[in-house]
């Protein structure tokens, strides 16, 4: 990152917890977060999956696959505190676009957040999704201001900021790994171990954007971590953005 990014990460996530300071708690539970990913029909075995003990005499185990497979989903997700808000997986050959995302905010999460969460509405979401395209476009800016949404800011090149990110995609596609799914399959296992996955989950992941911003601040700017995870998320970034890897 240039330094230019590292001053613009270090003043929002001072701005952040500022704002966490004065608002406490009701400032993160009226957050969601939002995000995609694409979901592979296979994902190989984590290294730590892989990790089997065996006799030193015995010859090592054979992986006959080591890489996700061609196919695909794109997984659109809100969440806060509590929980799933709103899954949605895109449709073969549509890519997530600025009308797509504003229709879905309208007619899908508006009406799930009525639902789900009553009084967010009213009280007023504060949404953290990241920079992608579909998310800054002027049609989803406006959108967001009609439906009285706060977008929180996310600095550019963070995914070390984004909860999705570093709290919720390892896990669930750790889940997956080591299995092979058609479409139809995929898309209730996820949800499934969505369901199954308890609410302090989602409450420790939001929480912990807390002690993010406060890392990010003294460590002026600098990234916290680059796992595996995350440069996958940043290639994603780049793709979804048209940028060059």
């Amino acid at each position: 990152m240039s330094d230019d990014h590292k001053r613009a990460r270090q003043t929002i996530c001072q701005e952040h917890l500022d704002r966490h300071a004065r608002e406490v708690d009701a400032f993160l539970h009226r957050t969601v977060i939002g995000d995609e990913s694409w979901v592979y029909h296979y994902e190989p075995d984590s290294e730590r999956q892989s990790m089997q003990w065996k006799h030193p005499s015995r010859p090592a185990n054979k992986k006959f696959k080591t890489q996700a497979s061609a196919g695909k989903v794109t997984l659109t997700i809100f969440w806060d505190v509590n929980g799933p808000i709103f899954v949605r997986f895109q449709e073969k050959g549509q890519i997530v676009t600025s009308a797509g995302y504003s229709d879905m905010l309208v007619n899908e999460l508006k009406p799930a957040i009525r639902s789900k969460r009553r009084g967010l509405l009213s009280e007023r979401v504060l949404l953290l999704h990241d920079n992608a395209r579909p998310h800054t476009a002027a049609h989803t800016v406006d959108t967001l201001r009609d439906l009285k949404f706060e977008v929180l800011k996310h600095p550019p090149y963070s995914p070390d900021l984004a909860p999705s990110d570093f709290r919720l995609f390892g896990p669930m596609k750790e889940h997956l790994g080591g299995h092979k799914f058609a479409d139809d399959e995929l898309m209730e296992v996820i949800q499934n171990w969505l369901k199954a996955t308890p609410k302090s989950f989602f409450l420790e992941g939001i929480r912990k954007l807390v002690d993010r911003w406060t890392k990010c601040v003294a460590k002026q700017g600098e990234t916290i971590s680059v796992s595996t995870l995350v440069k996958k998320v940043i290639i994603k970034f780049l793709l979804f953005n048209d940028l060059p890897l």
